[in-house]
Parts: structure tokens; C-alpha cells; sequence
């Protein structure tokens, strides 16, 4: 029977709700939140959350600036009547300039106002270009090319609604490198936790047994998963090096690659390197879970079945295996997460190179390096529910009990 938490109880509980707040429930909104946009860095227009047509005051300024200071230069060089003209042009650039020049942001603007900029940067543009036209003779110092430039960027400042909405998740179907990655995540971690789950079983089954100098073996094996996986990944690299890496010699020596430089240059290479350099890793750390779970099984039952005459492999299967469910699908959930979220391994041995760029990679990639924070979080939440469904699977589906009600 499950008891209430008292307020007292609920007290002790409210920094652990703060943290989550802070660290998980936060950056979750923010991301659905980024989402909705078409939200990119590298680009002024769309370098913010507009819900309504916005004007880049500050900009504007600065733009009507240079084009009454380039004026001013080339009026000197036509006769009364245009220098007139450009003067005219000139003036009512400053104008349009002091009417903004106390805004320091981006604003908001009605679409009365919008109409109102738009027509006022046109009416200068045609005034503008209608006088070089008209004087195309003349070696001016700026000219209408340097002009241009700047009535193409005082365009710009007049900033439309970047909210998408719904659409970059539709788009993210169709979005085939999102596909690949997806695929690419899905074959590393099922091959990675397989390997592992063997290679951790076996491991933990030696390690349960009360013989000398287990502590030391216990020691010994837990060294790969204390080693950080930058490290790991950069000497796994050094050893899958084409020309001086032992293990790419042996894998040609023995016929698994046609040459040593193809093991992180060719698809299957690369993903078999990496998948080794992650078995090797995170084994120790599958075994210390299974480990757990071994522990905790009576020593009585394995006496009792010996009697009965059962052998090593039916011990095996009809109690250990059993018994060991609960401590096996949490530690199968806790490395499944992790190995579909898997990053700092990749990034450093391939780059997410050569048919290895898993949902992780590609996410950076996005918002890191084309500062495309948007799409960035749609890839990120997608990937999260991709994590949901795993967990949803094992904890509902399979049973893995994480915390028990006693």
C-alpha cells in the first residue's frame, strides 16, 4: 500500500523539483518553444522570435546614415539643379533616421507603419538611382553600386513573422539526412548493446565468483569505463590510424579490410570502429549492474539445484536468468538510452563521418554549426521521443522496474 508524502516529506522534495525545473523541464519548453521558428543565428531577419511583422530600427539608422554621407560626397561632382536633388534625398534620410534614432531594438510594427517603411525606402531607392541614372557619365565616388547594397540591407530591416508552427516537424519526414542519422543511431546501439549485453553477462557471471584474486579482476575491469570517452575515442583512433594503428593492421592481416587506411574511411569501417571503441568502453559498466543482480540471488537455490542434478547451462537458464530479469532489462535501459544518445565517441573518432552521424551529431551540426536553432530543436525533440519510446517500452512493456513501490 502506497503512503502519502506529507508536507514535511514534500519539503525535502522541493529542491530535487528546482533542479528538475532548472536543468530538464526548462531547456524541454524552451526547445518546444524554438521549434515553432524558424529560428537562425547567421541570419538577421530570422535572428529572433517574431510572432508579427518587426522593423530593425537601429540598422535602419545606420543605413539612412551611410546613404545621406555617400550623397554628400557625389553631389559635389552635378550641376545645381541635381545637386538640389541628392540634397533633397539626403535630408530625408536624416529625417527617416531621427525618427528612429531613440530605438535601440527591434520593434514591433502595425502593418500601417510597415506599409508607411516600406513605401519611404522605395521612394528613396527610385530617387535615388533615378539621379545616377540620369548622370551616368560622371566617375562618381560612391555611385549607385555602393547604394544599392545599402537599400538591398535597409530592405532587410523590415523583419517578417519567422513562426512556422508545425511545419518543420512535417518537413522533418521528408528530410532524408535526418532519416540516415536515425538510421545510422538505430544500428550503433543495437549492435553496441548486444555485444555488450554478452560481453557484460560473461564478465559479471566471472566476477560473482568467490575465488582468489577477484577483487583484483573486479579492479582491472572497470578500468575502460573510468577512462573519459573523449580519451578512449582519441586512443581508439590513434589505433585504427591507416598507416601506424595495430588494430587496422591486424583487421587487413587477417582479411576483414582490403587495407589498413579503409577502416575510418569506408561506411562500414567506420561504424564497425566505432561500435568496437564503445563495446570496449562501456562493458565494464554492463557488467557492474548485471553484477548487482547476481549479488542479490540465494545461494541456496544454486546448492539445491546441483543436488538435483541440474547442469551449469540449466542453472543458468532456469534460475539465473530468470532472477536476474529485473537487474537485466534496467541495466538494457540504462545503456540504450545511453548509446542512442551517444556523441563525445563519434565526434571524436569520425566526425560523424563516413555513414556514422547519429541524431546527436546532426543536431550540433544544425544548431553549432549552421546556427540553425529551429530545425536544431526539432531534431532534438524527435530524438527525445525516440528516448520516451525506449523507456516506454521497457519500463511498460517489458517490465523493467526502476523503483519499487516497497
Amino acid at each position: 500500500m502506497r503512503k502519502k508524502i506529507t508536507a514535511k516529506q514534500a519539503a525535502f522534495l522541493l529542491p530535487l523539483f528546482l533542479l528538475l525545473s532548472v536543468f530538464a523541464i526548462y531547456p524541454i519548453v524552451t526547445s518546444a518553444v524554438y521549434s515553432l521558428f524558424d529560428y537562425r543565428t547567421n541570419d538577421q531577419r530570422v535572428a529572433g522570435l517574431y510572432t508579427s511583422t518587426n522593423f530593425n530600427a537601429p540598422l535602419f539608422v545606420e543605413d539612412c546614415g551611410y546613404i545621406a554621407w555617400f550623397l554628400e560626397d557625389d553631389l559635389t561632382l552635378l550641376d545645381d539643379a541635381d545637386q538640389k536633388e541628392l540634397q533633397r534625398i539626403a535630408d530625408s534620410a536624416g529625417e527617416l533616421a531621427d525618427r528612429y534614432q531613440s530605438e535601440t531594438d527591434v520593434i514591433k510594427v502595425s502593418a500601417g507603419e510597415k506599409d508607411e517603411i516600406a513605401s519611404a525606402i522605395s521612394r528613396l531607392k527610385a530617387d535615388t538611382l533615378a539621379v545616377y541614372q540620369k548622370n551616368a557619365d560622371i566617375a562618381f565616388y560612391n555611385g549607385s553600386d555602393k547604394l544599392s547594397t545599402i537599400f538591398g540591407e535597409m530592405d532587410s530591416c523590415l523583419i517578417e513573422s519567422n513562426f512556422t508552427g508545425l511545419s518543420a516537424y512535417a518537413s522533418l519526414l521528408t528530410d532524408t539526412r535526418f532519416m540516415r542519422s536515425l538510421r545510422s543511431t538505430a544500428v550503433f546501439t543495437v549492435i553496441s548493446v548486444f555485444l555488450e549485453l554478452v560481453f557484460g553477462m560473461a564478465l559479471a557471471l566471472i566476477m560473482n565468483k568467490a575465488i582468489k584474486g577477484i577483487g583484483a579482476v573486479r579492479t582491472t575491469a572497470l578500468i575502460p569505463w573510468a577512462i573519459p570517452t573523449a580519451v578512449s575515442a582519441l586512443m581508439w583512433s590513434y589505433m585504427y590510424d591507416g598507416t601506424s594503428g595495430i588494430v587496422a593492421k591486424v583487421f587487413a592481416d587477417i582479411g576483414l579490410i582490403a587495407s589498413p587506411e579503409l577502416m575510418l574511411l569506408s561506411s562500414g569501417g567506420a561504424m564497425t570502429a566505432a561500435i568496437l571503441a564503445d563495446v570496449w568502453k562501456t562493458t565494464p559498466y554492463m557488467a557492474l549492474l548485471l553484477l548487482a543482480g547476481l549479488q542479490i540471488i540465494d545461494r541456496g537455490l544454486y546448492e539445491s539445484s546441483k543436488i538435483d542434478g541440474a547442469g551449469t547451462v540449466r542453472t543458468f537458464f532456469s534460475i539465473t536468468l530468470p532472477l536476474l530479469k529485473p537487474s537485466l532489462l534496467v541495466a538494457l535501459l540504462f545503456r540504450t538510452l545511453d548509446a542512442f544518445r551517444v556523441y563525445d565517441l563519434i565526434a571524436v573518432l569520425t566526425g560523424g563521418a563516413q555513414g556514422t552521424e547519429t541524431l546527436s551529431i546532426y543536431a550540433y551540426k544544425l544548431m553549432i554549426g549552421q546556427n540553425n536553432y529551429g530545425y536544431g530543436a526539432v531534431v532534438v525533440l524527435a530524438m527525445a521521443l525516440c528516448v520516451g519510446v525506449i523507456a516506454f517500452v521497457f519500463v511498460k512493456v517489458l517490465g523493467a522496474e526502476l523503483v519499487k513501490d516497497d
